[in-house]
């Protein structure tokens, strides 16, 4: 099985799919090819795979695990995805997925800030800048970048690694007016993305006083290299902390952002071409009620 997850691994990455979404096939796969070991005593090769195994380890998923719909059908699409590149490649002559259904889920919108959040993260930030202006003069610097990128991530709906991979030579800003270029966002795909008040506001307090470097965001100290991932989600859960949020992450900060858009009667092509989707769909999802959307709606409820 190891050879065939790293011949597929190699097909999925020929595709230009992200490491994430690569790395999350996998994960999928090695869950259902434990299971497959446990439940049938053997070893698992893609001609071994049965129909019945799929639809058994459907019922794993649901029954026993209880997992929920959207878990489910991720892992029966990772699933199905390797079958369907096994019969391409004559590996199969038969896809085993191929009559299997999905579970139909409850449709959620995803995690978003609503307007009492986003006030308590701006205030977060805020007392975190005059306090290192205050006591911790060194750190400045940092706290200011942090600042700059938390407040850009919400006013442009940037994926993270769109942020960045993000160079000088992509921004165009002035006092009235600014953009940046994507250059290599999801699906190899180049936008342009307007700046408003706010994101260009944060942009020129962080140009004001950022290390020579040709990246945007970048690690103060050292080489002043590209900031990684982990040192993004590293600053969004401190503010998380500060602002007492349940979550913040670079994907809360686009949905926020998105859920703005649509708030203020913005088109979904509109929205569609500033998050860079190449699908409407993929866009509807903000105009689907969220877990709290629905509590709201619950505690609003007025008894006669």
């Amino acid at each position: 099985m190891n050879k065939l997850l790293n011949d597929f691994q190699n097909f999925l990455e020929d595709q230009d799919l992200s490491p994430l979404t690569v790395k999350g096939y996998l994960s999928d796969l090695q869950h259902f090819e434990r299971w497959f070991q446990q439940t049938n005593g053997e070893d698992l090769t893609i001609q071994r795979i049965t129909p019945t195994d799929v639809k058994e380890y459907k019922h794993f998923l649901l029954a026993v695990e209880r997992r929920k719909a959207g878990t489910v059908n991720r892992r029966l699409a990772a699933l199905a995805a390797l079958c369907k590149w096994a019969r391409q490649t004559k590996q199969i002559t038969s896809d085993p997925t191929e009559n299997i259904k999905g579970v139909t889920g409850i449709t959620r919108g995803p995690k978003w800030l609503d307007k009492h959040e986003q006030n308590r993260l701006l205030r977060a930030i805020e007392n975190d800048l005059e306090l290192a202006r205050k006591k911790y003069p060194k750190r400045w610097v940092t706290r200011r970048r942090d600042a700059s990128l938390v407040l850009f991530l919400l006013h442009t709906g940037l994926r993270l690694s769109e942020a960045i991979e993000l160079q000088m030579g992509d921004i165009q800003l002035s006092e009235r007016k600014g953009s940046v270029l994507v250059q290599n966002g999801k699906g190899n795909k180049q936008r342009s993305v307007p700046l408003n008040s706010d994101a260009r506001k944060a942009l020129q307090e962080w140009l004001a006083v950022r290390p020579q470097s040709d990246h945007l965001w970048m690690t103060v100290e050292g080489e002043h290299e590209s900031l990684s991932g982990r040192t993004v989600q590293r600053v969004l859960q401190r503010y998380a902390k500060a602002a007492q949020l349940d979550e913040l992450t670079p994907h809360v900060c686009r949905h926020t952002f998105a859920k703005n858009l649509v708030e203020n009667e913005v088109g979904l092509e509109k929205v569609a071409a500033l998050l860079g989707h190449s699908s409407l769909n993929t866009t509807r999802i903000y105009i689907t009620p969220s877990a709290r959307d629905l509590e709201l709606a619950v505690e609003n409820l007025i008894t006669q």
